[in-house]
């Protein structure tokens, strides 16, 4: 059930007064000491009494490994534990790493969910795939808007992404005022959606700032990280270039290179077809929150082979090289609607994740294989960051003037440094606080006061599993070692006929093999070597062949593969 946020006055709550005895602390069990799968923690009051506020409930995704994985999340067991003092969660943006989990959590909390209009509209199709729709109760929050969750008065401040609606959230407590920043830039001409409020930035900095918890992903990057707006030329003329058919891939989610690369179409008379699902979703989702207003409706994947091709250009998913996206099946000769080949060019409108160059590669190299040409950013200025290189984040200190900074959304090296430019630019304290790290900002130190669980649930046939489970290692071994079954016939005098063995992964020809033969061979010997009382138990008989099955392979081809035994006992 979505409904409106009902507006409320902010306050300025910088005190460092301690009513009750309470602390203001923070902990990420996602995204900190990683890019992606950003959960974030706030919680105010007595030690081990907090009211506790969610930050995003993103995931990641998998780069092939382990096998069978498409998606990961943050094990949010912590604050399961404590859903009782959950009073909300307030999502930053749509994109997938801070709200992708939700679709897969949300009914572990069950706690009211607050978001802009774009991503309300976005987390209300996720929300029906397990059929929450109904039940989860969603704040519509406009855009600059105030509201409280709990013990906390939050405020939105509009900057700048690869995506519509990005905002820093104001969190007021009575014992200061901390910045969330989510994912930002700073973009003079962002294409969609309005500029950073710059202003809103530097009078929060004026009343004052207890700790700002910001992006990390570019701080190696000098400089500023461009504007959305100075694509458009570059785009344009590199499409005027190119002959035959023109795909572009970019992240489906950035609605303003869709805007971008739909008015480069334009200027060179070619007619945009959108291929993948959730390119289709977002640009949906973008015209019914009033967003691509002034951009012609995009053809569907069957109209491409209607248009000569020097007038069609196909806007796609699957950048990362993801297997199942579009331009991966296109690749792949997979596709079913549409096919690029000799003469055909690809522009790769986005950036490597870290991560994805293996995948991006092989993708890369399929194309090339079709005949297809290549562009990507390496040649042509043809996509910007939707992150803060360092001069932004320079400037950024200097408009909120923070007492203290914790940097998230990055690797372990990405918060090293942005602690020491935090320093640089005169903050009091900075700290590094990966995944588990309970931080107190309030009252006192910006200190380390304890160390929570944390790890990793892999999505599997619709199911959540723990990454260091029994199953995950269980799918790897197989994958390393293979997976033998012992089939074991037995009575009260023994056994009753030969073992039978059966492999995968182990052999090129099980039936004229002569370790799986050797296998058999230990089969027998340990059920022959068996005491009459142990014959008589079955998991005593399962485990000597087990065991011995499993030492042959071991010491013929020094592979443990996954064994277990079938028993029957007749």
């Amino acid at each position: 059930m979505t409904k409106p946020a009902k507006p409320k006055k902010a306050k300025s709550k910088t005190a460092n007064t301690n009513p009750g005895g309470n602390e203001l602390v923070f902990v990420a069990l996602g995204g900190a000491g990683e890019i992606g799968m950003n959960l974030n923690l706030y919680g105010y009051g007595p030690p081990g009494e907090e009211r506790w506020i969610m930050l995003d409930l993103g995931v990641t995704f998998s780069d092939g490994w382990p096998p069978g994985v498409d998606v990961i999340m943050a094990d949010p067991s912590f604050i399961e534990e404590r859903a009782d003092q959950l009073d909300g969660l307030v999502l930053t943006h749509a994109h997938e790493d801070h709200l992708g989990a939700v679709q897969y959590l949300w009914d572990r909390f069950k706690c009211p969910i607050y978001a802009t209009p774009f991503t309300a509209h976005i987390l209300a199709r996720k929300l029906a795939e397990p059929g929450w729709e109904d039940d989860a109760d969603v704040t519509v929050v406009p855009l600059q808007g105030t509201f409280s969750v709990g013990p906390f008065e939050l405020e939105l401040i509009t900057l700048t992404h690869s995506i519509p609606e990005p905002n820093a959230v104001v969190v007021r407590t009575p014992l200061g005022t901390v910045l969330h920043t989510g994912d930002w830039k700073f973009d003079p001409d962002p294409v969609i959606g309005d500029v950073s409020d710059q202003a809103a930035l530097r009078a929060l900095g004026d009343d004052g700032v207890l700790a700002m918890v910001c992006d990390s992903t570019n701080v190696f990057s000098p400089g500023q990280s461009g504007s959305e707006g100075e694509i458009l030329d570059s785009m344009t003329e590199v499409i005027a270039g190119c002959s035959g058919r023109v795909a572009v891939a970019c992240f489906a989610t950035n609605v303003a290179r869709l805007e971008t690369i739909a008015r480069a179409a334009q200027e060179t008379g070619r007619q945009v077809v959108l291929a993948g699902r959730s390119l289709w979703r977002i640009q949906s989702a973008a015209r019914e929150n009033g967003y691509l207003a002034d951009i012609p409706a995009f053809l569907d994947e069957g109209d491409a082979d209607s248009l000569p091709d020097d007038k069609v250009l196909i806007i796609c998913t699957g950048s990362q090289g993801e297997p199942r996206a579009a331009l991966s099946r296109i690749a792949s000769g997979d596709h079913p609607r549409i096919s690029l080949g000799e003469g055909d060019w690809v522009i790769f409108s986005s950036r490597e994740i870290p991560g994805n160059e293996t995948s991006i590669a092989r993708l890369q190299n399929d194309l090339v294989a079709r005949g297809v040409r290549i562009i990507t950013s390496r040649d042509a200025f043809i996509h910007v960051s939707g992150h803060p290189n360092r001069d932004e984040l320079s400037h950024m200190y200097q408009l909120v003037r923070p007492r203290y900074a914790v940097p998230v959304h990055g690797e372990l090296r990405h918060l090293h440094e942005h602690a020491r430019l935090a320093r640089e630019c005169q903050v009091e304290a900075a700290i590094v606080a990966p995944n588990g790290t309970m931080t107190r900002l309030a009252p006192g130190a910006l200190e380390v006061v304890d160390h929570v669980p944390t790890g990793r649930l892999a999505l599997i046939g619709g199911r959540l599993v723990p990454m260091e489970g029994n199953l995950i290692k269980e799918r790897i071994r197989g994958v390393w070692h293979g997976v033998v079954t012992v089939t074991v016939a037995v009575d009260d005098g023994g056994l009753a006929e030969e073992p039978q063995i059966t492999t995968l992964g182990i052999s090129e020809d099980q039936d004229n093999d002569p370790v799986v033969d050797a296998a058999r061979e230990a089969a027998i010997n340990a059920v022959r070597s068996l005491p009459p009382r142990k014959l008589a138990d079955d998991a005593a008989v399962s485990e000597a062949v087990r065991l011995a099955v499993r030492r042959t392979f071991r010491g013929q081809l020094d592979m443990k593969p996954v064994t277990t035994v079938h028993l029957v006992r007749i």
